[in-house]
């Protein structure tokens, strides 16, 4: 199984399980909406890399009203359920299935916004994607990036994974679940987060800061300048 299989696989019982899988989950979500300083009528483009079942683009659409979104993922059977989720808003966001490492875009963006995706990529690729989304933004633009990093030492990655798998266990998730899970974790190919605050800094983007962080869960990003 590719990891296109898997989150296809995945797509059922995605997002029931998000508050469990995510301990932190209103904290870090909130904080990915609020940190976005753009006038919440503007009629702004928003692209959703790695979108899934949109999650995250759905919170910012509820927020923006007048956002035009595109969802760009690999897994079909989640876009599926990005569509039934922005349906019910009243919504229709342009929908690409892709890698977004390779797949061309014809468009500029005011913001670009992610949520546990990129961690799945090689490091090389992850500091590719980062000018990407740079050359991708309009000058003033922002990327947000909620993700998953990896611990800056042996000892805190440890940390951070029994950290996890305590909290997952204390909110109830059942032996099946868990096992899905860390089956997925699998592809998982986390870079730190002092290493991609430095990648985001090479490719050109200001005022790079992390937002929020709680163990691995980390909210980070920064801006294309105006000029």
């Amino acid at each position: 199984m590719n990891i296109q299989e898997a989150f296809n696989a995945a797509a059922v019982d995605y997002d029931s399980l998000r508050r469990i899988l995510i301990p932190c989950f209103d904290d870090f979500y909130k904080t990915a909406v609020e940190i976005i300083p753009i006038e919440r009528t503007a009629p702004i483009k928003v692209l959703d890399l790695g979108a899934g079942t949109g999650l995250y683009s759905g919170m910012v659409q509820s927020v923006f009203p007048n956002a035009e979104l595109t969802l760009l993922d690999l897994a079909p059977e989640m876009l599926e359920k990005a569509k039934l989720r922005f349906s019910k808003m009243g919504k229709s966001p342009k929908i690409l299935i892709g890698d977004y490492v390779e797949t061309n875009l014809d468009d500029s963006y005011d913001l670009i916004i992610s949520a546990l995706s990129i961690h799945h990529l090689s490091d090389f690729d992850k500091e590719l994607l980062y000018q990407r989304i740079y050359n991708f933004l309009n000058p003033g633009g922002i990327f947000v990036n909620a993700d998953q990093v990896l611990g800056k030492t042996p000892d805190l990655e440890e940390l951070y994974r029994q950290h996890w798998l305590d909290s997952v266990r204390a909110k109830g998730i059942s032996e099946e679940d868990l096992k899905a899970a860390q089956k997925r974790m699998e592809y998982d190919r986390m870079a730190t987060l002092e290493i991609q605050l430095h990648w985001l800094e090479a490719a050109g983007f200001q005022n790079v800061d992390c937002w929020y962080k709680n163990f691995s869960f980390a909210v980070f990003g920064g801006y294309r300048p105006t000029i």
